[in-house]
C-alpha cells in the first residue's frame, strides 16, 4: 500500500519513517520507547495493529513484530490475544515502594511492620554479641547459611507446613534479594511469567530490569483462575508464575486449598516453575481454618520457596529462606554465590537466636495484636472492606469510585498530608476500569495518626 494513503487515516501512532534506520526493527523500538517515555502515548493506549503498521512504514509485517516484541521485553507495551497491543500502564514511571522520609506525611503508602516490636530485637542482639563463635560469623565461609540458623530456618518454617533438609535451604538477604536469585538464576531476558493481575510492584519493577515479562492472569476472592492461566499457558509460552497465596501484596487476597491445588495442577501441566512468596505465611498457618500448608509441598520440584522475615520479625535485618527442589538446586546455588557471595552470617544469628529463644514467637504476637487492633480501626471507618481478603493484613485494598488519574490523586492526598499508592503501581500487564488504593496499617507512628490519616481520606472520598 503506498504510504501516502495513510496521509489521513486516524492511526494512534506515526513514527516517522524519515529517521528511521538499519536495523529498521531496533529503530522502531527506539521511536516507540521514546514516545511512550516522553509522553506521547499514553499508558493503555492501543497500538496499530502490526500490519497495519508495517503499510504505513512499507516495511516487512515481521520487522513490526520483531519491534513489538523488544519493546514488550522492555515493560513498555503488552499484548492481548484477539484485542490487540497496548500501552503498559506503568511504562513512564518507576514504581517500586519505599520508604520517603523526606516529608512530613501520615505514612499510609509504604507498608511498614509494626516497628515498635524492634525493642525486643534490641535485647537480643547483645547475647549475640558476646557468643563464643562471633568470629565466624565475620568471614566468607558458609555462604548459603551455618548449619544451626540453616535448623532454626527449618524449624521456623515447620510450623507452616514447610519439610525440606539443609540441602535444598540457602539464607539470603531478604524477600526482594531472594526474588532477584530466583529470577536470574531459572529464567532469560524475554521468557514470561505469569502473575496476578495486581502484584507487587518492586517484583514488576526487577522483572523490566532483568526484561521478563509478566503476563498478567485475572482472577477472583480465591486467587489466580486456573482455566485463565491454564489458557494463556496454551496460547503463549510461558516459563513460570509468580503467586503470594497467603496474602497477595497488594489485594490481601488468600489462595485457598482447593485453589491451591488446581493451581498446581496446571503448574505441573505446563512444566512451570512456581515462584512461591510466603511472606505472609507467620499470618495464615493455624489462623486461616482452611490453610493447609504452601504450594511447595504439592509441586516440591518445580517451586522456589520464598519465606521472609522482614514482616514477621524484623524488617532491618534483612533475611529470608529459600527453599527449592532438586532439580532447581545448582542453578539457584550458583545464582547465590554471583549475586550474594553470601548474605551476613550476623543478621541472620540475631534472627536465629529470636528464633531459637522462642522471642521470635513474642513478636509475632505482638504483630499480630497490633494487626487486629488497626484492622478494626480501618473498618470503623471503611466498613464494606469486612468480608474481603485477610482479616490481619497489614494493608488493605479500597475500592474508589471516580478517581480516573492515579498521579493527581496521589498528589492531591499528599497535599492533604497522608500518602497512599493507587492500584495502577500494582498493575502487572494490562489496563482495567476498577481503581483501588492500597492503604497501610502498620506504618504510622501511633494509633492516633493512623485515625487522623484514614479520617482524611474517607472526607476527601466522600
Amino acid at each position: 500500500m503506498p504510504i501516502n494513503s495513510f496521509e489521513n487515516y486516524p492511526m494512534s501512532w506515526k513514527p516517522d519513517k524519515s529517521v528511521l534506520k538499519r536495523p529498521f526493527y531496533s529503530s522502531i523500538a527506539s521511536l516507540l520507547e521514546h514516545d511512550i517515555l516522553n509522553g506521547f502515548l499514553a499508558p493503555g493506549t492501543k497500538l496499530p495493529p502490526q500490519r497495519e503498521l508495517a503499510d504505513f512504514l512499507d516495511l516487512n509485517f515481521t520487522t513490526i513484530t520483531r519491534a513489538y516484541k523488544l519493546c514488550e521485553k522492555r515493560g513498555l507495551i503488552y499484548a492481548i490475544t484477539g484485542s490487540g497491543t497496548f500501552v503498559a500502564p506503568n511504562a513512564t514511571r518507576s514504581i517500586t515502594i519505599s520508604k520517603d522520609s523526606t516529608e512530613d506525611l501520615i505514612e499510609l503508602g509504604f507498608v511498614a511492620s509494626f516497628e515498635q516490636t524492634n525493642t525486643v530485637v534490641k535485647d537480643i542482639i547483645p547475647k549475640v554479641i558476646e557468643k563464643s563463635y562471633l568470629e565466624q560469623l565475620l568471614n566468607y565461609n558458609e555462604p548459603t547459611g551455618i548449619a544451626h540458623q540453616k535448623a532454626a530456618a527449618l524449624n521456623w518454617m515447620k510450623s507452616f507446613g514447610i519439610e525440606a533438609d539443609q540441602e535444598h535451604t540457602a539464607i539470603v538477604s531478604g524477600t526482594q534479594n531472594a526474588l532477584a536469585i530466583a529470577l536470574t538464576a531459572l529464567f532469560e531476558p524475554g521468557n514470561r511469567i505469569a502473575t496476578d493481575l495486581y502484584t507487587y510492584s518492586n517484583f514488576i519493577e526487577l522483572a523490566k530490569i532483568l526484561h521478563i515479562q509478566l503476563v498478567p492472569i485475572i482472577g477472583d476472592q480465591d486467587g489466580m483462575l486456573p482455566d485463565e492461566l491454564d489458557k494463556q499457558c496454551s496460547q503463549i509460552n510461558i516459563h513460570g508464575i509468580f503467586l503470594m497465596p497467603s496474602c497477595c501484596n497488594p489485594t490481601t487476597v488468600m489462595i485457598p486449598d482447593f485453589r491451591k491445588r488446581e493451581l498446581a495442577s496446571i503448574i505441573r501441566k505446563h512444566r512451570l516453575i512456581l515462584i512461591e512468596d510466603d511472606i505472609h505465611a507467620y499470618l495464615t498457618a493455624g489462623i486461616i481454618s482452611d490453610y493447609q500448608g504452601p504450594m511447595f509441598h504439592l509441586i516440591p520440584e518445580q517451586t522456589v520457596y520464598i519465606c521472609g522475615t522482614s514482616k514477621s520479625i524484623c524488617s532491618g535485618l534483612r533475611v529470608a529462606y529459600m527453599v527449592y527442589g532438586d532439580t532447581l538446586r545448582e542453578r539457584i546455588l550458583r545464582a547465590i554465590f554471583n549475586i550474594n557471595v553470601k548474605t551476613s552470617s550476623l543478621d541472620a544469628e540475631v534472627i536465629t537466636e529470636l528464633i531459637l529463644s522462642g522471642r521470635a514467637q513474642e513478636i509475632v504476637m505482638q504483630k499480630k495484636q497490633l494487626a487486629q487492633i488497626t484492622n478494626d480501626i480501618y473498618l470503623e471507618y471503611f466498613p464494606s472492606s469486612k468480608n474481603f481478603g485477610h482479616p490481619l493484613s497489614f494493608y488493605r485494598w479500597l475500592p474508589v469510585q471516580g478517581h480516573h488519574n492515579a498521579e493527581e490523586l496521589e498528589k492531591e492526598l499528599k497535599m492533604r498530608g497522608i500518602r497512599v499508592f493507587h492500584s495502577e503501581r500494582f498493575l502487572s500487564g494490562q489496563t482495567t476500569p476498577d481503581k483501588y488504593l492500597r492503604i497501610a496499617l502498620s506504618s504510622t507512628k501511633s494509633v492516633d495518626e493512623l485515625k487522623i490519616g484514614l479520617n482524611i481520606l474517607k472526607q476527601y472520598l466522600g
